[in-house]
């Protein structure tokens, strides 16, 4: 089976570690070429890489790049998305797939009406923490679910990010930044999300960028998003989730001490791992017992960040469905932009962009996946 070549858009901080396991980890993909609007930053990854640093207009008249990347900022994402389908590409994406819903349904409109795959992060919840999790509900571990809690406490990301201006406008916050783990770990757990209510609000209306590796050390950001978002998830099949993700935490060693994910069930408890990771540890309490921590099912328990690409191109080869599918991932911004839109009008938000519970991975994965 021929590597599938892919264009990369987008050469901020996130895309070493994509590129980094396209080259190393994942045996169906092949990086040729990379693009940016800095034209040193394309150069700084082309020349770490041993690729060539393009402009967007080659890359997308280079007939032999099947796939875009696109891991440009989130305001961005729908639109070089479109801009690389119409140009016959085939598209995965950082996450969000949108920050409007008329734009993402196009792209997954215009996608399947012209033959083309479309898929997003995050792709964490293929790796064998969440999918030893999904073969513990598949085996009825913990009985029938029945509701779950999602936390997300942290410092901003003006305490350790270079350039996190983009994270504060509207369309961002930690809802935007952090809520695409949180939400499609529970639909690839739970199934797809029926209706939405929540509340949000701004703590604090300035930040300082405090990261002394940043340019913009010192500077002062404006905040538009909410930067505390609790909302609640009625899913198809019954189960309520609350979720909370903040950005409010400004204590230098914070700590909340609550779980990352909990799901409960009729015969016990679920405790999910940090649904940014792809790792452990995974465990199930039942009745007055102390948690038991489950051996994983699955590898790829390391930063295997372009998994979901790399299942893509197998699926491009294989006529396959890929699970970091488009379908999901509108799904998934709608419940964010639902949860945001109910937080303005004070009433329940019904999910209409559906979608189907991605397939679990098979437990004998290769260590280089689709060699």
């Amino acid at each position: 089976m021929n590597n599938v070549k892919v264009g990369v858009i987008g050469c901020g901080m996130i895309s070493e570690i994509y590129m980094k396991n396209c080259m190393e980890r994942f045996g169906n993909v092949e990086i040729v070429a990379c693009a940016d609007i800095i034209t040193e930053a394309a150069e700084k990854r082309a020349g770490q890489f041993g690729i060539k640093a393009a402009t967007v207009k080659e890359m997308l008249a280079d007939p032999a790049i099947e796939i875009i990347l696109n891991l440009t900022v989130p305001d961005e994402h729908a639109k070089v998305s479109m801009q690389a389908l119409k140009a016959g590409k085939n598209v995965y994406s950082e996450k969000p797939l949108t920050t409007n819903i008329e734009e993402g349904e196009a792209l997954v409109s215009y996608a399947k009406e012209h033959g083309l795959l479309l898929g997003c992060a995050p792709d964490t919840f293929m790796g064998g923490g969440i999918q030893t999790c999904r073969m513990l509900l598949d085996n009825d571990s913990i009985g029938r679910p029945f509701a779950a809690q999602a936390f997300m406490f942290s410092r901003g990301p003006e305490s350790f990010h270079p350039n996190p201006f983009f994270l504060y406008k509207e369309g961002a916050g930690p809802l935007f930044d952090w809520g695409p783990y949180y939400i499609t770990t529970l639909v690839a757990l739970l199934g797809q999300v029926k209706r939405v209510v929540g509340l949000g609000k701004i703590t604090y209306s300035e930040r300082t960028i405090l990261s002394e590796k940043s340019p913009h050390y010192g500077e002062k950001i404006s905040v538009e998003a909410p930067t505390y978002v609790a909302g609640i998830l009625e899913f198809v099949n019954g189960v309520v989730v609350n979720l909370t993700v903040s950005f409010d935490m400004q204590f230098p060693y914070w700590e909340s001490g609550l779980p990352f994910v909990q799901i409960y069930g009729t015969k016990g408890v679920l405790n999910v791992p940090d649904t940014n990771k792809f790792e452990g540890p995974v465990s199930v309490r039942k009745g007055t017992e102390e948690p038991v921590e489950v051996l994983l099912s699955h590898g790829f328990t390391e930063n295997c960040r372009g998994m979901g690409l790399s299942d893509m191109a197998n699926a491009l080869r294989t006529g396959e469905t890929h699970r970091a599918n488009g379908s999901v991932a509108l799904h998934v911004a709608e419940v964010i932009l639902g949860i945001l839109e109910s937080a303005k009008t004070g009433s329940f938000y019904e999910i209409k962009n559906i979608c189907s519970r991605p397939d679990a991975l098979p437990q004998d994965m290769p260590d280089v996946l689709y060699k």
